[in-house]
Order: C-alpha cells, then structure tokens, then sequence
C-alpha cells in the first residue's frame, strides 16, 4: 500500500511538471538524455527482443499469436472503461464495457474477439489521453527504458493506470508474482511481435529515426487525445513546404 501511495505521489509530481518542462518551439529539450536511451534500447531490442520476437513470430501459428493479443486487447478495455468515465465519455464507457462482458464471456476470456464480429466499434483510452483531454499539456518528450517513447504527461498516465485499473497488476497485489511476471513478459512479447514490421519501416524510411519516432510519437498522441482528429500544427508542420523549397530558381528569373 505505501509503495502504491508512492507511486501516485510521484505521478502527481509529473503532473505538475507537464506543464513547465517544455515548450511548443523545444519539445524535446531532454534531446541528449533521450538519444542515450534511445540507443540503449535499439542495442537491447536488436540483440534480445527482436530475436526473441521472430523466433516467437516463426514459432507459433497465427491463430493462436491473434488469441493472444486479443486476450491482452481485452484486459486493456479495463483502463479504457474508467478513462472513458473520467472523460465524461459515457456512452464509450457503455460500449467498451459490453465488449468486455462480451468478449470475456462468449470469446473465452476475451481470446476470441467476438465483439468485432458483432460490429461493435473499438475505443482506446488511458490516463495520458484524460489529462490531455482535460488541458494538460504533453511536457517534456521522454524515452522510457524498454518502453520507448512517452512524455512527461503520459509517463504519469502510464503510472497512474498501472497502479490502478491494471488487472495485471493485480495479480501481484494479491501475491502471485510468478503469474504476474508471466504475464507481464508475454504482454511484452506480444506488443513487440505486433511492431516487428512498423520497426522494420521506421529504420528503413528516416535518416534520423529518432526524430522520426518521436514526431510520430506526439503527433499519434495527440490525435489520440482529440478522438482521431490530427491538430493543425501537425498538418502545418507536416505539408508546409519549407523556406528554401519556395525560393524560384535563378534560371527561372
């Protein structure tokens, strides 16, 4: 219970820290701590994960890898339910949790996505995206060892959720740590089998994948908070030629 209180605390440490810690013209002004990371994590991932993933990919028949992920979709539409009610979402709220009792019932503990055969629609919310929808500002850009990108904002959301809606999480609260463990290292495998290819085409698509990360990142992240509506500096910074690319040529003088 005291490392619980804690965590919170420290959570709303970050919180009050979201809004200061950066601004719109330096959003990633930890830029050198999170290339460390970064680099950290590409050494981990290429020498461990990724190896692990494909032998898991090449291993283990499709239909039971997609159980799986269903069966981790499904515990997730826990924290979705409660950020749908802190978002005042209540018909989301009503939705995600009829696809929960749906899928937990008649696809067998949510292995089967019965719910989408049924065209009920699929929504996705965390505590990162509540503090965003409620004005709180995405603060400084982060890479998290292992878990890659975040911000100061959904760092806090990430806390928040884990501490609190997380079934995995209570697993461990009532003492079976070797379950939960387990649990926790094949949602890890899972969501790394599930970005084998997007990886593959960050690396291969930028000069920089860093930078293409992160702006991929804040710009997912903050449609996300929107409901899928991308903000206008993301288009203006997306399509807007740059300075030099609107200079006429000499020639054509």
């Amino acid at each position: 219970m005291q490392f619980k209180l804690i965590k919170l605390l420290f959570s709303c440490l970050l919180v009050l820290l979201a809004t200061g810690c950066a601004t719109l013209d330096n959003k990633d002004p930890l830029e050198t701590v999170n290339r460390g990371v970064y680099q950290f994590n590409e050494v981990a991932d290429n020498t461990v994960f990724k190896p692990v993933a494909k032998a898991y990919k090449a291993v283990t028949p499709s239909p039971i890898r997609k159980g799986i992920n269903n069966f981790f979709s499904n515990l997730k539409l826990i924290t979705t339910v409660v950020n749908d009610i802190l978002q005042l979402k209540f018909d989301h709220a009503f939705t995600d949790a009829g696809r929960f009792v749906i899928n937990s019932t008649f696809g067998l503990a949510g292995f089967i996505d019965v719910a989408s055969v049924d065209g009920i629609p699929v929504h996705t919310e965390d505590f990162g995206q509540t503090l965003g929808h409620w004005g709180v500002g995405n603060g400084a850009y982060l890479v998290l060892p292992f878990i890659g990108p975040s911000t100061v904002r959904d760092t806090t959301g990430f806390i928040v959720d884990t501490t609190t809606s997380d079934p995995i999480t209570y697993t461990h609260n009532i003492g079976e740590i070797r379950l939960h463990n387990q649990l926790r290292a094949m949602q890890f495998l899972d969501k790394r089998t599930e970005l084998l290819d997007a990886k593959d085409i960050v690396d291969g698509a930028s000069l920089d994948p860093y930078a293409f990360t992160r702006d991929a990142y804040l710009q997912r992240r903050a449609s996300q908070v929107q409901d899928g509506i991308v903000p206008d500096e993301f288009l203006k910074d997306a399509f807007e030629p740059a300075d030099e690319d609107l200079e006429i040529p000499t020639e054509a003088k």
